[in-house]
């Protein structure tokens, strides 16, 4: 089997290749290839048996998506694209990268020709949903975004459904929730701070809480979305029906919330290291943002995430710190 995974580089990228490379396998097939693309290099991982190609690559530039599909990559994972807060500030960027790149690797394997028809599956966001908004939001529910980056998603969501409709691609989006705690840097994410606040007081660091305790937001560890990405690899068209594009699970829990499960976790020298910082630009993004979901469709078909908070942190803790934090 041969994997492509577009933003390889990314957190999420790696997450998915460190997985990959510990089984071997997708679907209970061998990966005889893993091709990592990414706007800068990708790290190639360890253990992996198989051929690891990386490649440095604009996405909407002419000819780049159609040199990562000579190969026929049998799982296609498009992770690439700028994050929320970066495609609401540059709006040129946000649609080139998210759009653009998007349309041109669907459009790069629908004139691949010869029955070419990879799966593919597209990380979309709940960004797709804007205020006025349910709670919890159901899953029929309507896409109303309030942002540039949300209404890049809907339509990517749109393209997916229309080219998996005609036979191009056999696609799947699934809806991330806020993928919390992100190691490593800061991005340009509305979003960051969600695990900024837990991040950087474990690391011994100072961090900045920009809205109110009361904002309440769903999150899943990136071992979830991970396994999220992998199962939705496994779905059949029949399991799926016609509406491909799904809302993940996750736990839906206040700042405040989190603030607790991490003094719960780490203690009250670590949770005191959080500052609380007013900042306009992220409320009037976050205010738009839906809170929980029911997401009783991707349960039912098998996807899982954390039941708790603490859960998320503890996750953060072995997996990115060793199993230590600065107390």
């Amino acid at each position: 089997m041969h994997i492509l995974i577009t933003g390889a580089a990314g957190m999420i990228g790696r997450k998915l290749v460190e997985r990959l490379a510990r089984t071997g396998k997708l679907n209970g097939k061998t990966i005889d290839k893993l091709t990592l693309a990414d706007i800068v290099p990708p790290e190639p991982p360890k253990g992996l048996s198989g051929d690891i190609e990386s490649r440095t690559i604009d996405l909407p530039a002419p000819g780049a998506a159609e040199a990562l599909l000579i190969a026929r990559p049998n799982v296609i994972f498009h992770l690439a694209g700028v994050v929320s807060g970066e495609a609401e500030t540059d709006l040129e960027k946000g649609y080139r990268v998210n759009l653009d790149g998007s349309r041109t690797l669907l459009d790069a394997i629908r004139n691949a020709g010869d029955g070419y028809c990879p799966k593919f599956i597209f990380t979309s966001s709940i960004a797709v949903f804007g205020a006025p908004l349910p709670d919890p939001v159901p899953d029929d529910f309507h896409l109303t975004p309030l942002t540039s980056y949300g209404t890049q998603k809907v339509m990517i969501e749109a393209l997916l459904a229309d080219y998996s409709r005609r036979g191009f691609v056999d696609g799947v989006g699934i809806r991330l929730p806020g993928i919390t705690v992100r190691p490593g840097k800061p991005n340009k994410a509305a979003s960051g701070f969600f695990s900024a606040i837990i991040r950087e007081p474990l690391a011994g660091l100072e961090a900045i809480q920009p809205v109110p305790d009361d904002v309440q937001n769903t999150h899943a560890s990136p071992r979830s979305a991970a396994g999220f990405l992998i199962h939705a690899a496994g779905l059949t068209r029949a399991q799926l029906g016609p509406r491909i594009n799904l809302t993940m699970p996750g736990v839906c829990c206040s700042v405040g919330e989190q603030v607790a499960a991490l003094r719960r976790v780490a203690g009250e020298r670590v949770a005191a290291r959080i500052r609380h910082v007013p900042d306009p630009f992220i409320m009037r993004i976050v205010e738009g943002w839906p809170r929980s979901f029911t997401s009783d469709r991707a349960r039912a078909l098998g996807f899982k995430a954390e039941n708790t908070f603490d859960e998320i942190v503890k996750i953060h803790i072995d997996e990115d710190l060793g199993g230590r934090f600065v107390a």
